[in-house]
């Protein structure tokens, strides 16, 4: 799921400031992972916070949107068998944050019930960088030469260094907003995926919505290439 629109809603708004915004989008994904939770699907992915975020967002949006993501860690860790993990660079996020995914990361890391992608500080061209630069890391340690690092730049290697390790691909992307772009999400996990695009902005995201998207992937005919 990226949702996105927060801003343009709080806009929209009389008297509703932008960290409001923020606000009523973290709550309507609560209740998002709550129908995908009741429609049984089994891994979720959020993303709410890129790395161009960091960097392009005015401070004051950027500590709200800080507090408003690690309330939200904190508030999914507390759902019975949910289990919280982080995707992104923890190293470019603020401290507080960087606790907050952490601690729910850790005192879900038994649950088996629905399992929640939190991507916060995460890029998927900086993902793919850090995935190569890792195995180019272990290949030196392993003292092998240069001659053979090729040798280590598979497909599966790749994939077993990402943050998703050990996960799926994406089977089908839903983004709010009418918005229809990608936006740095996951560029190598979503090269099958199917793309959905939604006009309702984050926060006004209906159950009927999802339940429309999940109708409409179980009709497409995925060909994977073919």
């Amino acid at each position: 799921m990226i949702i996105d629109g927060n801003r343009r809603w709080a806009q929209l708004q009389d008297g509703v400031t932008i960290a409001e915004g923020h606000e009523a989008g973290a709550t309507k994904m609560r209740e998002f992972l709550e129908w995908c939770d009741s429609a049984g699907v089994e891994i979720v992915t959020l993303y709410l916070l890129s790395t161009d975020n960091l960097t392009g967002r005015p401070s004051t949006e950027l500590k709200n949107l800080v507090r408003i993501i690690a309330d939200l860690a904190t508030d999914l860790s507390h759902v019975p068998n949910w289990r919280v993990h982080h995707v992104g660079d923890a190293n470019k996020l603020p401290a507080s944050l960087r606790t907050a995914l952490q601690d729910a990361a850790e005192s879900t890391a038994t649950h088996t019930g629905l399992h929640i992608n939190l991507a916060v500080g995460y890029g998927g061209r900086h993902e793919i960088t850090e995935a190569v630069r890792d195995i180019i890391r272990e290949h030196e340690a392993a003292g092998r030469g240069i001659d053979s690092l090729a040798d280590d730049m598979t497909l599966e290697n790749i994939s077993g260094h990402l943050y998703t390790a050990g996960q799926p691909d994406l089977d089908l992307v839903i983004r709010t907003s009418g918005e229809q772009r990608i936006s740095d999400f996951m560029l190598w996990q979503t090269a099958h995926s199917e793309l959905y695009f939604v006009e309702a902005l984050g926060p006004d995201l209906r159950e009927i919505d999802l339940l429309r998207a999940l109708r409409d992937f179980a009709r497409r005919q995925r060909r994977y290439g073919a």
